[in-house]
């Protein structure tokens, strides 16, 4: 935990800012617009090297116990919920309906990601981690309401919806398959 939770306060404190108008523009008249995103891209790329040290230091040792066991379908629960929080997060770059619908589909990824994680895991660093992550995007969307609209071209036809659905099974697929186990946590066991 040494890391893990000195790398969340730092990380979430960053991204505290833009849900805060009046204190990120006066942030933004003190150090400027590119000293402003330097600030916040230096704290939250930090923040999130301290995460996953943190994580990868504690998992399995005798400072990550188990809180509960989480029940039986949990993780097929988790692997379904991580499909559209894979479209989202690809629409969220795509002109599309999908992106004007959920206005900030990052934010509804990353809740999805956090639930399904929360979900399928039962130890004090999964519930530190992804419970802070749902905290914050629950807190950020309901934050959206006191900001202006993001400004952006409206999503034309369905070209970019097809694109994030076909791009985010193939992102769903690939971490399934291939990416979280490059991470140290397989999800299925070895082919023979």
């Amino acid at each position: 935990m040494t890391f893990l939770i000195p790398g969340l306060i730092l990380f979430f404190a960053a991204h505290l800012v833009p849900t805060a108008p009046a204190w990120r523009a006066s942030l933004i008249a003190r150090l400027g617009e590119g000293g402003y995103k330097l600030g916040f891209s230096l704290a939250a790329g930090l923040g999130l090297v301290l995460i996953v040290l943190g994580v990868s230091a504690a998992r399995g040792s005798a400072a990550d116990p188990q809180l509960w066991h989480p029940p039986l379908g949990a993780r097929h629960l988790a692997f379904a919920l991580m499909l559209p929080a894979f479209i989202l997060i690809v629409s969220a770059y795509l002109p599309s309906h999908i992106r004007d619908g959920s206005r900030h589909p990052m934010l509804a990824a990353v809740a999805l990601w956090a639930a399904a994680h929360l979900a399928a895991n039962g130890d004090l660093v999964a519930l530190l981690l992804f419970g802070s992550f749902l905290v914050f995007a629950i807190y950020d969307r309901i934050s959206l309401s006191r900001r202006a609209p993001p400004t952006r071209a409206p999503g034309r036809g369905w070209t970019g919806d097809a694109a994030a659905v076909v791009f985010g099974v193939a992102l769903w697929a690939a971490t399934l398959f291939w990416l979280h186990a490059l991470a140290g946590l397989p999800l299925l066991p070895p082919m023979r």
